[in-house]
């Protein structure tokens, strides 16, 4: 089995702890995640199997969406409500159009420094041991990008929001700045991830799920193969001798491939090279000095 399952993540476990949970279901070692989900977040999890691990650096997940819920008047250190109270008000001057003004300021790109407790490194120790330590050390603001940021539920202190935003983006840090511009504060209560680039909640099952699959044999209807994955990619079919000379190690000739009728693709982009629907190589289309067209493997596959 290789490719990816979509997992809805559980709350109160770690995305290493779903790992191994899956290692476990599947009897196999070669498991991997593709991005960090919060203990306390829900949702979306790509789970890589076997040769979908060797995929991950190709993929495209730079637009992530999620489903937040945020408590007004809270300040926590850890950004959300499973931290220590750093300070809470009464945020009932807070009205729902004063929100939705400043949620408009949060669209497009931003700055945003990131939190305190995360896995960012800095001079290899990562950012959440040193918070659990008490030691606060300067973080560089990076440049986000909100493509969208709406207000799907406003009880007081509670505000439900959807968003859609650029990967490396920290909806805690996103929940606290907002309550900064509202002047009394907010952390993030709830956490879902509904989408990941091309993994969706729609596709995603629960460990219970996945476990029952492989008792009543249906697993392979829940794995996304390592080329589906790849469908932002444009597609290089390939005949049964070029499939022959990259097992051998040799890139595939311009010329032979448009002669088996392969469209034209974008020079210095990434191609799939494929035959029969399965991903036989990854490949960077580039123009060499002459002016023809060469495809230099990136990755192949088993």
């Amino acid at each position: 089995m290789n490719g990816f399952f979509v997992i809805d993540k559980p709350a109160g476990i770690t995305s290493h702890d779903v790992v191994s949970r899956v290692r476990r279901i599947l009897d196999t070692r070669k498991v991997g995640h593709t991005g960090t989900l919060d203990p306390f977040a829900t949702g979306v999890l790509p789970i890589a199997v076997n040769d979908g691990t060797k995929v991950i650096p190709f993929l495209d997940e730079g637009v992530k969406q999620y489903e937040a819920v945020m408590r007004l008047g809270v300040t926590t250190d850890t950004l959300d409500t499973t931290g220590t109270v750093l300070a809470e008000v009464d945020p009932g001057q807070v009205s729902r159009e004063h929100l939705v003004n400043v949620l408009m300021h949060f669209t497009g790109s931003v700055s945003q420094t990131p939190p305190m407790f995360s896995a960012i490194k800095q001079n290899g120790q990562p950012l959440y041991k040193l918070a659990r330590q008490g030691v606060e050390v300067e973080r560089k603001a990076r440049q986000i990008e909100i493509t969208s940021l709406e207000l799907t539920l406003f009880d007081q202190p509670y505000a439900a929001f959807d968003v859609k935003c650029s990967r490396g983006t920290y909806v805690r840090s996103l929940a606290d700045d907002i309550g900064s511009s509202l002047g009394c504060g907010a952390a993030l209560q709830e956490l879902r991830r509904t989408a990941s680039g091309p993994f969706t909640i729609e596709a995603a099952v629960t460990l219970e799920q996945l476990e029952n699959a492989v008792g009543d044999d249906s697993l392979e209807k829940l794995c996304l193969s390592p080329h589906a994955a790849l469908g932002h990619l444009a597609d290089v079919v390939l005949t049964a001798s070029e499939c022959d000379k990259i097992r051998h190690g040799r890139s595939p000739t311009w010329p032979d491939l448009q002669a088996a009728g392969t469209s034209a693709v974008s020079i210095g982009s990434l191609v799939r090279l494929s035959r029969n629907g399965e991903l036989i190589a990854v490949a960077n289309c580039e123009l060499s000095s002459e002016g023809t067209v060469h495809l230099i493997l990136k990755r192949v596959f088993n």
